[in-house]
């Protein structure tokens, strides 16, 4: 089944530009517009896409602020900023406002398909220089987490904190399953279990979390078995 997307973008344009070229493609399917943040909010809630690629800057109610409201009611709903903006604080700001992943609008058509492509394989559409700024403004200014359970710190395999250093890094499912000498599927999985223990939703949080937890820095040990 081809992926079902909501585009919210103020500029008509524009979005009638990605819709053609995400139509060109067998495993997208744009099932609805909108022209600001409030205007997504109520087609999501009819819709219910897949995915929702968001502008950042929009009049009534911006991406990060729609993003905020989306998630908080739809929680399972996953939404990729699409903007001009290369500033630190929007990406930040749209990842803490729970944003999966970020793109510059001036990616191009090739790539973008295969950042969405990759969301189906559980990974987040965000480069390694978007990945470096998350870390960097989080190990300088993190957000606060919530209250932790009470057998926290989760017990991680090892080679559950490897694939979670390599997360940290920007990496896709098969450069950490080439760093470590693992399987892709075998990387996948470990994702899921990673997202279980911790209670996160998706890669950006778990860059997050080994902000947090001082992991990030850390080097994959030697592949194991």
């Amino acid at each position: 089944m081809p992926l079902r997307i909501l585009l919210v973008d103020d500029h008509v344009l524009f979005r009638k530009g990605v819709a053609s070229l995400l139509e060109s493609q067998s495993e997208f399917s744009v099932i609805g517009e909108a022209g600001d943040g409030l205007e997504g909010l109520d087609k999501a809630r009819s819709l219910r896409p897949d995915l929702i690629l968001m502008d950042v800057t929009m009049p009534r109610c911006s991406g990060p602020e729609a993003t905020r409201l989306i998630t908080r009611e739809m929680p399972d709903m996953q939404i990729v900023m699409l903007s001009v903006s290369d500033d630190d604080q929007d990406l930040i700001t749209a990842v803490r406002a729970g944003a999966m992943g970020y793109l510059l609008k001036s990616i191009k058509p090739d790539e973008l398909f295969a950042r969405l492509r990759g969301i189906a394989e559980g990974e987040a559409p965000i480069n390694r220089v978007m990945a470096a700024k998350i870390l960097r403004e989080l190990a300088r200014t993190p957000a606060q987490p919530e209250p932790p359970p009470a057998n926290w710190p989760p017990k991680l395999a090892e080679r559950e904190r490897e694939v979670l250093q390599c997360v940290a890094k920007g990496m896709t499912n098969r450069e950490i399953g080439e760093a470590l000498h693992i399987a892709e599927n075998t990387v996948k999985n470990h994702v899921r279990s990673i997202l279980n223990k911790l209670h996160l939703a998706n890669r950006a949080q778990m860059a997050a979390y080994a902000v947090r937890a001082r992991l990030s820095a850390d080097e994959p040990t030697s592949p194991g078995a």
